[in-house]
């Protein structure tokens, strides 16, 4: 009898249906709980009730933004959003007072232009742009009775609540059943999962999982770096525990490094090899030392590595005196480039469409009574706002998974408000529904149906009807408009947020490349062929790595920073392109098309820097490449120069050279 295959579902709708697994986030529910229903109530005790619904919004805004990592890195994430949202509200509110309609229109769309150019930043310029243009929707489509700087202040409050929780509530620690505060659990737990990483990374080394478990260790390593890093009000750390931390991330680098070697070279080790990370990560968990740590063989340049990287961690951890966190700080010109780049001005004409339109819209379906008596607009291009955003999935996936989850939140809704006490069993939903948003985020549509719910009770106590009904149909509207808008010709050639990111990365590994052939440094390896112990560094002239050409010079430890700061970027921007990459082939044919190619010129460079990285440790152990390297190097380099002529891809401009 023939087992039945699984269904195969087309990647848009397997995207809708993922939902993704875990322990219940205790520490941001309790946050939620206590961010948007308390700032509501406190509004409606003050007799401020206006003000108190635009607080909850963006405590709101700022939970579905609480995402795990350090305090530190909170105030950042969070904040600068905050910032972005309350000067979107103050525009808004005086631009809806004194515009008309035409004007509003054209305002949204610059609006909307600015801040989808400015999301082609990052993570949190994307989350900035989107507050941006809510804070602007809500401000002009939902008149309140305060003037617009009263609003742009309770925004701020509002946000700042939920930061004051983030960074002063104690935390649980890590450990399954240890309830003890920890202030710096948060980082803790990240510190930890790089060194967990590397041992998984080491358990898969031969195998066909090793680069998966690359991959996580990459993930691991940018998670660590953005907990680690963030907002502080003096230049160095004051605190002996982040310290701590910061020395054991910094001696996690020189591990990963070897780890990316071995699994490089294909060959599976023992269990000793990653016994010595494994317990290193227990450390970092416990708060203690390292404690003995197993020695592995030294009997290839990678294996010596790993043993001299685990005596310098071992080191760091009885230290403890801080570290480098090896990042690079992007200059304005940096920044510019990227949101009027290629990316940026693909998104910035959609958001712009997008946005105008359903602002167009909103206003039209208010002068024609859609809205019955009362003044709000806001829904739609709010609504729109959040259906433009690619990295909520992909664009058909974001409109189903809106569109369902506004009906289940509006439908759930109207049957709670015809039963539950006003104002204050809808200010004790708001608390409820603040709770379950850490938890919804896991699916679009949970999160959808949960914030609808949620908006829909704080306007109500705002003086809003029941509308869950005119909610869903504006939602759909949205759902139409976005749709359109993301399958118009643009203008200059389609993925270009893909070919962006690509060239990025190209970027990375060509400066991280040519790094290390030029500028290689000394590690502090054994060198079978002299005799120096595991802590002698080298900084003799090395042969050249091609018969004929000069010695290359071994460089200080100044240079090995400079080269993690190099891998380190060189991985991130890797793993940012392959994200995108993914995002636009789950797309329909008729856009994913235009990501065709995409995929193999990433894994080409991914293995260029694999390839990079293992070259750099065999440079460091014996002064030069073995043929291998070079030979793996040449066809590395033939091939991504053959991918990236293909129709399509040419923009890319993997500028990598040999």
């Amino acid at each position: 009898m023939s087992r039945s295959r699984p269904l195969d579902l087309p990647p848009w709708l397997a995207h809708a249906l993922r939902t993704q697994r875990g322990p219940v986030p205790w520490s941001p529910v309790a946050r939620g709980a206590l961010a948007a229903g308390p700032l509501l109530l406190a509004g409606v005790l003050a007799g401020r009730a206006s003000l108190g619904v635009v607080a909850a919004i963006a405590a709101m805004l700022a939970g579905i933004n609480d995402h795990p990592g350090g305090r530190r890195s909170a105030v950042r994430r969070l904040g600068l959003p905050a910032v972005a949202g309350a000067a979107g509200m103050l525009i808004g509110t005086y631009a809806g007072e004194r515009a008309g309609a035409v004007a509003l229109t054209l305002l949204f769309a610059g609006l909307g232009l600015v801040a989808g150019g400015v999301s082609a930043v990052g993570a949190v310029a994307s989350a900035g742009g989107t507050q941006l243009l809510v804070g602007s929707a809500v401000g002009a489509g939902m008149p309140l009775p305060e003037a617009g700087w009263r609003y742009a202040l309770a925004f701020l409050c509002g946000a700042g609540w939920l930061i004051a929780l983030r960074v002063l509530l104690p935390w649980p620690a890590t450990h399954a059943g240890d309830y003890r505060p920890a202030r710096f659990a948060g980082e803790r737990a990240a510190v930890a999962g790089v060194y967990d990483a590397i041992a998984g990374l080491l358990d898969a080394a031969g195998s066909a999982t090793a680069t998966a478990r690359r991959a996580a260790l990459t993930a691991a390593l940018d998670h660590a770096q953005d907990a680690l890093g963030g907002f502080r009000l003096r230049r160095y750390t004051g605190s002996a525990t982040e310290r701590r931390l910061q020395a054991q991330y910094a001696a996690a680098l020189p591990l990963a490094e070897a780890a990316t070697a071995l699994a490089w070279a294909g060959e599976p080790l023992t269990e000793r090899a990653s016994e010595g990370p494994r317990r290193l990560a227990a450390a970092v968990r416990d708060g203690v030392g390292a404690g003995p740590l197993p020695a592995p063989s030294r009997s290839a340049p990678a294996l010596r590595a790993l043993d001299d990287a685990l005596l310098l961690a071992a080191e760091a951890f009885d230290q403890g005196d801080g570290g480098d966190l090896h990042t690079r700080r992007r200059g304005t010109r940096e920044l510019l480039a990227a949101a009027i780049g290629s990316g940026g001005r693909e998104y910035g004409f959609r958001v712009a469409l997008s946005f105008g339109a359903a602002a167009a819209v909103a206003q039209a379906l208010y002068h024609a009574r859609w809205y019955g008596q009362h003044e709000h607009w806001y829904w739609l291009p709010a609504t729109a706002v959040f259906l433009v955003k690619p990295d909520l999935g992909p664009l058909v996936s974001r409109v189903l998974c809106r569109a369902a989850g506004t009906v289940l939140g509006a439908l759930l809704f109207a049957g709670l408000a015809a039963v539950l006490p006003h104002p204050g069993g809808l200010v004790a939903l708001v608390a409820v529904c603040g709770a379950l948003i850490p938890v919804a985020v896991r699916n679009f549509a949970a999160q959808t149906a949960v914030v609808t719910v949620l908006v829909l009770a704080l306007v109500m106590v705002g003086g809003e009807p029941q509308a869950s009904a005119a909610r869903i149909g504006e939602t759909l509207l949205a759902c139409a408009i976005v749709l359109l808008v993301g399958h118009l010709p643009m203008p200059g050639e389609r993925g270009g947020a893909v070919r962006a990111r690509l060239a990025a990365a190209g970027s990375a590994a060509d400066a991280y490349l040519t790094h290390v052939l030029n500028a290689s440094d000394g590690a502090p390896g054994a060198r079978r062929d002299t005799g120096r112990t595991s802590r002698e560094p080298s900084h003799a002239p090395r042969e050249p790595a091609v018969p004929g050409a000069p010695a290359v010079p071994a460089a200080g430890p100044d240079d090995r920073a400079r080269r993690w700061v190099l891998r380190r970027e060189a991985y991130r921007a890797l793993a940012e392109a392959r994200a995108a990459i993914a995002r636009a082939s789950a797309e329909l044919p008729a856009l994913a098309r235009h990501a065709e190619g995409a995929d193999e010129v990433a894994a080409l460079l991914e293995r260029l820097v694999d390839t990079t990285t293992a070259c750099a440790v065999h440079l460091d152990d014996t002064g030069h490449l073995a043929p291998r390297h070079t030979r793996r190097l040449a066809e590395l380099l033939e091939e991504l120069a053959d991918a990236c002529e293909r129709p399509g891809l040419r923009p890319c401009a993997v500028a990598v050279g040999g």
